[in-house]
């Protein structure tokens, strides 16, 4: 059985008066019966870490470099990350892709990294609009999965999150039909690569305006093991009853 996550991401949000939204968060869930993992960003992480040593709530960070260390300006290696505490790192998102004009390769790159120091690898996959209207989802999802998962991936290293790139931060949401197309498909590519007994531990989340009102329809999605929430995880009493409905998921 895939124990669910629920992951969020609290992308370019926060400052240390924030942190006490994680201890509002443990009051709701102090017996969480799914995994749960925050990721502040880097300027938050440790102190997140620190916050949150005596719930059973993980920490992650939002990006991390291919190499270990250098002469990288500006840039945290997956060791740092590790070192200050983190347990995962979500790789590929589509703001990184886009922004940053990251490529399936270089999110390869940082995978691999990141489980080399010891780091879960969330790793993002998702068309955009133009892609879904012109029915390529299918074809986008697979070059992505094939060239951003190392072949070191597997259930203890790996998360996959599908996240279309036209239902993040817009208030769409994927129907729950494209959902389970979507991660259907991506259990298959898992399976064919790696085999059905790695694959099958993979968890699947989905992510893209996930919200209280329709997280209950999106978490009885056949192959979706929870969520990576972006807006909705700044705050407790929004997160809360996510976290609420994926572990009340058949």
């Amino acid at each position: 059985m895939r124990r669910r996550l629920a992951a969020g991401n609290w992308k370019m949000h926060g400052a240390r008066a924030d942190l006490a939204e994680i201890d509002a968060l443990m009051a709701a869930h102090p017996h969480p019966t799914v995994d749960l993992l925050i990721c502040p960003p880097a300027t938050l992480l440790h102190a997140a870490v620190e916050r949150a040593a005596q719930h059973p709530l993980q920490i992650g960070a939002q990006d991390c470099h291919a190499a270990p260390s250098g002469a990288h300006t500006g840039d945290i290696s997956a060791p740092m990350l590790a070192d200050a505490g983190a347990s995962a790192v979500i790789l590929g998102h589509s703001e990184r892709r886009a922004d940053h004009a990251e490529t399936s390769e270089a999110v390869c790159a940082k995978a691999s990294a990141a489980q080399a120091a010891g780091l879960t690898a969330i790793i993002c996959l998702g068309e955009n609009l133009e892609e879904r209207e012109a029915q390529a989802t299918l074809d986008v999802i697979a070059e992505q999965l094939s060239a951003s998962v190392p072949d070191t991936g597997n259930a203890n290293n790996t998360v996959i999150a599908y996240e279309p790139c036209w239902a993040i931060g817009t208030g769409l949401t994927a129907r729950p039909e494209q959902i389970g197309e979507v991660h259907d498909f991506i259990r298959a590519q898992l399976a064919a690569r790696f085999g059905a007994g790695i694959a099958e531990g993979i968890r699947l989340l989905y992510g893209g305006s996930v919200k209280p009102a329709n997280a209950a329809g999106i978490f009885a999605v056949p192959n979706v093991d929870g969520a990576l929430v972006g807006g909705a995880s700044l705050r407790a009493a929004d997160f809360s009853p996510i976290i609420t409905a994926l572990s009340d998921a058949p």
